[in-house]
């Protein structure tokens, strides 16, 4: 096209405007020639591409139904197999029915044979049961016959020797349970005394303490006898003013260089010991001063309780114990007991019963509480109405202590029954620190009169022909009169009069009371 186009150009500029018209039906030729070939170029093309795409549709379609062919041979295959395999299982089944059937077959015959042999023995058994009954009847005849000719040779009925025949096995049985029991008891006594003594040596062993008693005086050493009448003053008003400060009498006597100090309350005695001290260090005495001292050493003295509680709570172990409790402990630094110092005797107390808890597997922590606590009412005791150890409970449940802790307190001087263990930790405990040597004092009238006491309680009992205290009155020994009082009667009346002495005796530690039985038969060969 582009060359038809070329040489019109040439002809157009060779001809000119003339030949536009020729030129005209030429292009015309020349364009329907051009179209023509591309006409037919694109038939071809055309015809081309269709016989191309119906080559490329049958290849398609041959492929497409060789695959078909292919899936469908496969689902056949897989049909048949699963219908083989069908087969195969339900022959299986077909076959364990039909074993089934002969079992169940053969077991209804074992039960029909069965049941013609039970119908068989139960014909046997109702004609052996026949025979004896009329034997069990021959028997009972022949026994009523033996029965009736035993009576008449013995002149008894059967009631009568059968209550004969109890009696005597009766009697016999008695002596052996009593001895059995008693022979019980002795090896559970010995076996529970071992284990006690044991178990309170050990203790003992582990706690060590003090021996020194306190007692109701003070003594100020002066550096000169001229202290003392500075000491008394004009008229005797410094004395006056300090007995009048600190409730305590002055003793000036003729001891050299030495001033006592009275008072059965060791809170004020300690007050007016450490006044007495200061004011002859300052060498300042009148009355003024000697109010003005006093009242600072009440006021330190607070301080040192409350440190005192607290250094025995640290020691033990017992960092949570509440503040007021503390505060209560430390007033027993000056509270004594038989001479004992309580608070001394609070920590002692406690480190037995940590330590006996320990060896018997019991809570520690608790036992350890109660026995610090156990005498915490005494510090109050003198302004509540009660015993000491039912107002000490009072306080420890007050402050939060655990019920096991509260109940120990009350039950330690037997106000209440001991219902635990660490109750009676505590109460082993407290007789320990109050029994060992040197721990506790008392008066000689206190301690005849305690005898006496033992001794009259144990004689106003009957068959008893003499009673001894012994062992400082640890040990109470009673002769008994054999004729009268046997064996089981001598172990009640030991448990009698120990009783007796626990209600009507005030007394340290325990009391251990023995009794004694002896039968002397004398005889003379002539």
């Amino acid at each position: 096209m582009g060359l038809a186009v070329g040489s019109a150009l040439i002809v157009g500029s060779l001809v000119g405007a003339g030949g536009v018209w020729f030129w005209m039906r030429y292009a015309a030729n020349q364009a329907r020639s051009s179209a023509g070939t591309i006409l037919a170029k694109a038939e071809a093309q055309a015809g081309a591409l269709q016989r191309k795409a119906e080559a490329e549709a049958a290849a398609y379609l041959r492929r497409r139904t060789e695959e078909a062919d292919q899936e469908y041979q496969r689902l056949l295959n897989k049909h048949e197999r699963d219908l083989a395999r069908r087969r195969h299982e339900i022959d299986r089944r077909e076959r364990k029915v039909e074993a089934r059937q002969t079992a169940l077959d053969r077991k209804f015959e074992a039960l029909e044979r069965r049941e013609r042999e039970l119908g068989e023995a139960e014909s046997r058994l109702k004609d052996t049961e026949a025979s004896a009954q009329k034997a069990w009847q021959d028997v009972e005849a022949l026994r009523n016959d033996t029965k009736r000719r035993c009576e008449e040779l013995s002149g008894l009925t059967q009631e009568e020797a059968k209550k004969m025949l109890l009696e005597a096995v009766e009697v016999d049985l008695r002596q052996e349970m009593a001895a059995q029991v008693r022979r019980i008891e002795a090896e559970t006594k010995e076996v529970a005394e071992r284990k006690a003594r044991q178990i309170v040596t050990l203790a003992i062993q582990r706690c060590c303490a003090e021996q020194v008693s306190e007692t109701s005086v003070s003594v100020v050493q002066l550096p000169s006898d001229d202290l003392k009448g500075r000491i008394i003053g004009r008229e005797g008003r410094n004395i006056r003013a300090l007995e009048a400060a600190t409730g305590c009498n002055i003793i000036i006597d003729d001891t050299p260089e030495a001033v006592v100090l009275s008072c059965f309350d060791p809170l004020r005695r300690e007050v007016a010991r450490q006044a007495l001290e200061r004011l002859i260090s300052d060498g300042r005495i009148h009355p003024g001063r000697i109010e003005e001292v006093v009242a600072k050493i009440e006021r330190d003295l607070n301080d040192t309780i409350r440190r005192a509680g607290e250094d025995v709570v640290l020691e033990l172990g017992l960092a949570d114990m509440h503040p007021e409790l503390t505060k209560l402990l430390g007033r027993l630094r000056y509270r004594t007991s038989y001479g004992q110092n309580v608070l001394a005797h609070s920590a002692e107390v406690a480190h037995l019963c940590a330590f006996m808890a320990s060896e018997l597997g019991a809570d520690v922590l608790a036992a350890k509480r109660a026995g610090l606590l156990h005498d915490v009412g005494k510090a109050v005791s003198h302004e509540v109405e009660g015993t000491h150890a039912l107002i000490g409970s009072d306080l420890a449940k007050r402050y939060h202590e655990s019920p096991s802790v509260v109940h120990a307190i009350a039950a330690h001087h037997n106000e209440i029954e001991p219902r635990t263990i660490v109750a009676i930790l505590v109460q082993a405990a407290d007789a320990i620190s109050a029994a060992r040597p040197g721990a506790r004092r008392e008066t000689l009238e206190h301690y005849v009169k305690r005898l006496k006491d033992l001794e009259d309680i144990a004689g106003a009992f009957p068959g008893v022909t003499k009673a001894y205290a012994l062992q400082a009155g640890r040990e109470l020994r009673i002769m008994v009169e054999p004729t009268e009082v046997n064996d089981n009667e001598a172990c009640l009346m030991a448990r009698e009069i120990s009783q007796r002495i626990e209600r009507e005796v005030q007394f340290p530690g325990q009391i251990k009371v023995t009794v004694c039985r002896e039968l002397r038969v004398v005889e003379y060969a002539k």
